[in-house]
């Protein structure tokens, strides 16, 4: 099913919603192309009937598929409400599937990508705009590493307007506008002479005040899916160095360490891109023109502290990311350095038993020698005196190896 185009309105501290049903999607017609034309209508009809609030901004909502089909209508729209479109440049950006994390900027609005944990299996079918395909290609390893696969998410950010490009199954937009509606529902009313505060508007579960401050706080979010993978990739990484280090075990599972090597450097791109667009968004923020009032000073200032957390955010993903990429090399080093080592006790033990045999191996010799005449030879106890002089030499040389400390064992 395809995804709806959702429009939500900020007004203040209110929050509301209109869903614009997808293309194919009116009840009681059949996948033809008069029901499609219809449907086409129906849309262009609604996206025609949005307004800027009075006080407020617009959040407008769609996924990839969708954007991919309704360029013309959404242009047309955005025209509207901001005099001016998207450039084509950009557009093509926010149609990219594999475009990495990056931001650009125009005189009339600012555009940020940014790729975020892909929750699910649903990708775009580039062979057919605005089809979605419900599977991908088998990946091996385990289920942690298929995790750290990611989509990006554009962010048009103008003066009163966000539009935001997600994919079909963005999770991350989802929770967010459930947040964003519970908020704007428990917000204090509009009194007679405008609108009332929020008073919780600087915390991450107020009504953001600004497009630039709703952006952030979604971006923050899909920052916050990174840090909650890292405990699962903590765990995965520690079960194989307690394997790896364990020498009763014998490790085979190299095809999925070197998956999870390969996997953390790929995180650390992606969170290098991340951090490299949000660092060039901040400074972009500190060139806007200056404030002319107390209030958009504030939400400039509120606008640069979201802007370094969610900075901060990623320097931790960066540090956790590359510290496990140290642990899983330094585990490797380590199993090998023990191997290594096993073997060299395995060695030495081999050559003491066989320094100890040499003599008795000498002695066994000289008695087998074809001579008539040899000491003891023709004596009735000269095996037992040899027995005798065979376990006096290999006690004395056990014990002088002891004393060596050749024959000691590695404490467990």
């Amino acid at each position: 099913m395809k995804q709806p185009l959702r429009i939500f309105t900020i007004d203040g501290t209110g929050v509301s919603e209109a869903v614009i049903a997808a293309d194919g999607e009116t009840p009681g017609l059949t996948p033809q192309e008069p029901a499609a034309a219809s449907a086409r209508l129906s849309t262009l009809a609604a996206l025609q009937q949005v307004r800027l609030p009075e006080h407020g901004y617009l959040w407008i909502a769609c996924a990839r598929a969708q954007f991919d089909v309704l360029q013309t209508q959404l242009q047309a729209t955005l025209q509207a409400l901001t005099g001016v479109q998207l450039l084509d440049l950009h557009v093509s950006d926010l149609l990219n599937q594999q475009l990495p994390s990056r931001y650009d900027y125009t005189s009339q609005y600012d555009l940020l990508v940014f790729r975020r944990l892909a929750a699910g299996g649903l990708t775009v079918d580039p062979a057919q705009p605005g089809q979605t395909l419900n599977h991908l290609p088998a990946r091996g390893g385990p289920p942690i590493l298929r995790r750290i696969d990611t989509s990006p998410v554009g962010f048009a950010v103008f003066d009163r307007v966000l539009l935001t490009i997600h994919p079909s199954d963005c999770a991350v937009r989802d929770a967010y506008a459930a947040r964003l509606l519970a908020a704007g529902h428990s917000a204090p009313s509009h009194n007679g002479n405008g609108v009332t505060p929020d008073s919780r508007s600087a915390g991450a579960r107020g009504v953001p005040a600004h497009p630039a401050d709703m952006m952030l706080r979604i971006v923050n979010q899909m920052v916050d899916s990174y840090l909650e993978l890292r405990r699962d990739l903590t765990h995965q990484l520690d079960h194989w160095q307690a394997e790896l280090l364990d020498p009763k075990t014998r490790f085979n599972n190299w095809s999925a360490l070197l998956t999870a090597r390969l996997s953390l450097h790929h995180l650390d791109e992606i969170c290098e891109d991340q951090h490299s667009a949000v660092q060039d968004w901040i400074e972009s923020l500190k060139t806007w023109p200056e404030a002319d009032t107390p209030l958009s000073q504030s939400e400039r200032d509120l606008l640069l502290v979201r802007s370094r957390d969610v900075l901060e955010h990623i320097e931790r993903v960066v540090h956790h990311v590359r510290r496990l990429e140290q642990s899983a090399e330094a585990a490797v080093q380590m199993h090998f350095n023990a191997q290594s080592h096993r073997t060299n006790e395995i060695m030495r033990t081999l050559t003491v038993l066989t320094a100890i045999f040499l003599p008795l191996n000498l002695i066994a010799g000289i008695f087998g020698m074809n001579f008539d005449f040899i000491p003891l030879l023709h004596r009735s106890n000269g095996f037992w005196l040899a027995m005798v002089a065979m376990g006096f030499t290999t006690v004395t040389l056990v014990m002088f190896f002891w004393r060596k400390r050749y024959l000691e064992r590695s404490a467990r």
